[in-house]
């Protein structure tokens, strides 16, 4: 279940802000490696309101993500959101950040630098008190291919298509996105705010539907 907020606008693009769930980190002392899932393809968000008596939910498809899109991207990944509190970057495919895509959703890991906050993100993930992490992004309303709306009986599902710009990936200790996870380890098994009423119309609108 996904957790989303809008966090604002930027040249006629909204930013949009998931968090996941589950940090976990390694046994291994000597192991300084985060890695997870930031994003998870066709998994339903928490409610972001009510439509026609409806809950609306969201989701992200495969085809809203791929390597191409990601290589052209400026991504960090931030400590808090907070980008003066650096733990790895990616710019347009070269940093210290790795990231893939797969049939699961975008996968990534790192070493955690040494650095202040390196330690402190690798410490906290490891006792458990760190135990999210999340990704910023902005996606185009004017274009109508960006979304599309189903009505699937006992709730709307809305379905992100086309994704702008991947702006962060950060570890966080408010997570709101279970269905994925990150996890301080050599191996990861596997990785993985209720949206504004604006976001929820935007939606509806670029699905070509008035409520």
């Amino acid at each position: 279940m996904i957790t989303i907020r809008t966090m604002g606008t930027k040249n006629n693009k909204t930013k949009r802000e998931y968090m996941t769930r589950e940090l976990r980190a390694s046994e291994d002392a000597d192991s300084r490696r985060i890695e997870g899932y930031a994003i998870v393809f066709d998994t339903p968000s928490a409610s972001m309101g009510v439509e026609c008596l409806k809950p609306v939910y969201e989701e992200i498809a495969p085809e809203a993500v791929t390597k191409e899109m990601l290589d052209g991207c400026d991504i960090r990944m931030n400590l808090y959101h907070d980008r003066h509190r650096l733990l790895a970057r990616s710019k347009k495919g070269v940093g210290t950040l790795e990231y893939s895509v797969d049939e699961k959703g975008v996968h990534f890991a790192f070493e955690a630098p040494h650095t202040p906050d390196g330690d402190t993100a690798l410490e906290l993930v490891r006792s458990g008190a760190l135990d999210g992490c999340s990704f910023a992004f902005y996606m185009d309303y004017s274009d109508d291919t960006a979304v599309s709306r189903e009505d699937a009986g006992d709730r709307v599902i809305y379905t992100i298509r086309k994704i702008q710009d991947i702006d962060d990936f950060t570890l966080t200790d408010r997570p709101a996105y279970p269905d994925t996870e990150c996890a301080a380890r050599e191996a990861a098994e596997s990785a993985a705010s209720q949206a504004s009423a604006e976001c929820v119309a935007r939606l509806r609108e670029r699905a070509g539907r008035t409520y």
